[in-house]
């Protein structure tokens, strides 16, 4: 069985892709295991010099890899390539992981005691439509630093970027076995993850709904999850900031990837006494979005990634107070105007996430009323906060319940630096320093010295 690919760009079917069933998951984690039991056995820096070798055959192929994230998933030119950087990057920052799982040795009595870092296995990636390459990076390349095998699940809408990351592995001289991936369902693979007794780690990356279901599957199997969700992340704006430099950066913080992230700045929270003022500077700003052909490099804003998910977004236009649009293409492709809504505090806009390119504004009074609002919401994934006085940045960042926060930017994801939500927005964190780390269970050694 297939499934067919739309190009969101033009609407139009160009591609089948095979719909795997449970006994090629089966047979994809037979071979893993086989795999990764060699993979684990080698040097450290052995495994890190496959892991450059892959990052190689990455930068080797990024415009390729561009090109097909255009065509399957809408993005702009310019992003997709750097999309596919990113993820040469990751694999390079993550080549110095092996050498790097250093255990510890503790001051016990009669002996000497030591931990290891011990890979899980096989980990199961289930990587979503938004960002299907950069995700995936973030999953496979700490897992496989650390010894593991990997078996990927990419969107059934976006698979094309991972199906050659896999194949590049492969090229770069990865044993076969040790990064898969296989295209087809979430009811049959990712779920197959879930309850496989072979795969002793799950990452999932996605909405709160599925990941709940994600991780109480886990749990069942008492099987150790990364959950990456939504979010209704703020932009916080205060009367001391500088409103001119914040209202021109709001819209790629809200409206980079058609809306089609999780973090991005949905509602705009804005202290009353400005609230005006930053309208009117935030209309210019809109309006300036270039939305268009993902082909053309000047292109900022390409289409959603399908119809059904463009009726989704426009159902939140309905009854609501819009303020200004940007502009569309019309005709083929799943084009959405940019759209600044005025909202109030109880409005499904101001509390649900839209994953569209539509973001909602709100007033408020002071600093206190500022973290409540912020934090009057179920996720708690990124955050901007824009003040010249320190002391609020401060005060602000540490009563946000948030993950991800940025100060006077919009910056979300280093892959040097942690990522990673609270609330329903996920569990675990992702990227940074110890990233590879997570992907290991520490085993502890006492070795006895007294002679008697």
């Amino acid at each position: 069985m297939t499934f067919t690919l739309i190009d969101p760009s033009t609407g139009a079917a160009f591609r089948e892709v095979h719909r795997a069933d449970v006994e090629e998951v089966d047979a994809a984690v037979a071979r893993a295991v086989v795999a990764q039991r060699s993979w684990a056995a080698l040097a450290p820096v052995a495994r890190a010099d496959a892991l450059r070798a892959f990052a190689r055959a990455v930068e080797e192929h990024i415009d390729e890899l561009a090109r097909l994230e255009v065509l399957n998933s809408g993005h702009p030119i310019g992003s997709a390539r750097w999309e596919a950087s990113h993820v040469a990057q990751v694999l390079n920052f993550y080549a110095g992981a092996p050498e790097r799982l250093s255990g510890q040795q503790i001051p016990v009595a009669g002996g000497l005691d030591v931990t290891f870092h011990e890979p899980y296995g096989v980990v199961g990636i289930i990587v979503p439509w938004n960002f299907p390459m950069t995700i995936a990076s973030w999953g496979f390349a700490p897992a496989l630093a650390a010894g593991n095998a990997v078996v990927l699940k990419p969107a059934e809408l976006t698979p094309l970027t991972a199906v050659r990351l896999g194949e590049l592995a492969l090229e770069a001289g990865l044993p076969e076995g040790l990064f898969q991936v296989i295209t087809g369902s979430g009811s049959i693979v990712g779920q197959r993850f879930v309850s496989h007794p072979d795969v002793r780690k799950v990452v999932f990356t996605g909405s709160t709904a599925v990941g709940t279901d994600v991780a109480a599957g886990c749990a069942r199997e008492l099987k150790p999850v990364t959950l990456e969700l939504g979010g209704k992340s703020a932009n916080i704006v205060f009367a001391d900031a500088d409103l001119e430099k914040a209202a021109a950066a709001a819209p790629g913080a809200v409206f980079d990837n058609a809306g089609q992230d999780c973090c991005a700045r949905s509602r705009i929270l804005v202290e009353r006494s400005v609230y005006d003022r930053f309208l009117e500077l935030l209309e210019p700003a809109v309006a300036a979005w270039r939305v268009g052909d993902p082909a053309l490099e000047s292109t900022e804003m390409g289409p959603l990634i399908s119809a059904a998910h463009r009726s989704t977004v426009a159902s939140f236009l309905e009854g609501a107070d819009v303020a200004f649009r940007g502009s569309a293409p019309e005709g083929d492709g799943f084009w959405f105007a940019p759209t600044v809504v005025l909202a109030g505090r109880e409005d499904r806009i101001a509390r649900e996430e839209v994953f569209g390119p539509v973001v909602a504004v709100l007033p408020f009074d002071d600093e206190a009323d500022a973290i409540a609002l912020a934090n009057d919401t179920a996720y708690g994934l990124a955050g901007s906060i824009w003040t010249e006085n320190l002391g609020r940045a401060v005060r602000v960042s540490r009563g946000v319940k948030s993950g991800v926060l940025s100060v006077n930017s919009h910056s979300s994801v280093r892959y040097w630096t942690p990522f990673g939500g609270m609330k329903a927005s996920g569990l675990g964190r992702e990227l940074g320093p110890d990233a590879a780390e997570h992907f290991t269970e520490t085993k502890n050694v006492f070795f006895a010295t007294d002679a008697s």
